[in-house]
C-alpha cells in the first residue's frame, strides 16, 4: 500500500514538476520567495490596523507565534518521517531552477503549512475586507504551494500533508487570536 502511494505520488509530482517553460521558471522561482510577498504582508497589516486598531500588536503577536509553530511542527516532522525531497532522492528528469535543491527531507511543505495557516488566519480576523479576499488568499496560498513542486523540492503528498498542518494551525490560532482580541462586529 505504501509503495502504492509513493509510486503515485512521484507519478504526480513528475507530470506536475514536467510542466515547465521558461516564463514559468522566472514566475515560479521569484513566487516562492518570501520576500516577494511583503506588498502583500503591508496590505495585510493595513487591513488589521484598520479593523482592529491598537489590538494588532497582539494580532502580529500570535500570527509570528503561529508562523514559528508552522514552520517548528514542518521541521519536527521532516526529521520523524526522513522522506528524502525528490531532489535527494535520485528521480531523473526533475526540473530545478538555479541549483536549488533544499534541505535534506521534504515531508512535509512548511511552505505549503505556513502560508495556508496565513491565509486561514486572516480571512478568520479579517473576514472580507473587499471582494474575493479570502479566495485570493487561499489562491496565494494554492500558488505558493505548488511552486514547490515545480521547483523540485516537494511531492504533491508532502503539500497535502502541509496544507492539513497549516489549515488546522491557522483556524487555531485565527479562534484563539480572534478570543483573545474580540474581534470588531460590522468593520471589515
Amino acid at each position: 500500500m505504501l509503495d502504492t502511494y509513493k509510486s503515485f505520488d512521484q507519478s504526480v509530482f513528475l507530470f506536475l514538476n514536467g510542466l515547465h517553460c521558461p516564463i514559468f521558471d522566472i514566475v515560479m522561482y521569484w513566487g516562492t520567495n518570501t520576500s516577494t510577498w511583503v506588498p502583500l504582508y503591508f496590505l495585510l497589516l493595513y487591513y488589521l490596523f484598520r479593523k482592529y486598531r491598537w489590538q494588532t500588536i497582539w494580532i502580529i503577536l500570535f500570527c509570528i507565534l503561529m508562523i514559528v509553530s508552522s514552520d517548528q511542527l514542518s521541521n519536527f516532522f521532516k526529521d520523524w518521517v526522513a522522506r528524502p525531497r525528490p531532489t535527494h532522492a535520485g528521480i531523473p528528469g526533475i526540473h530545478t531552477l538555479h541549483g536549488y535543491l533544499g534541505g535534506q527531507f521534504g515531508f512535509y511543505s512548511a511552505h505549503a503549512s505556513t502560508n495556508l495557516a496565513i491565509a486561514i488566519f486572516m480571512i478568520i480576523l479579517l473576514g472580507n475586507p473587499f471582494p474575493y479576499f479570502s479566495i485570493l488568499l487561499l489562491g496565494w496560498a494554492f500558488f505558493m504551494a505548488y511552486t514547490r513542486i515545480y521547483l523540485g523540492v516537494h511531492y504533491p503528498g508532502d503539500i497535502l500533508a502541509g496544507w492539513v498542518a497549516g489549515g488546522v494551525i491557522g483556524w487555531v490560532f485565527g479562534q484563539l487570536c480572534g478570543w483573545f482580541v474580540r474581534i470588531p462586529e460590522n468593520k471589515n
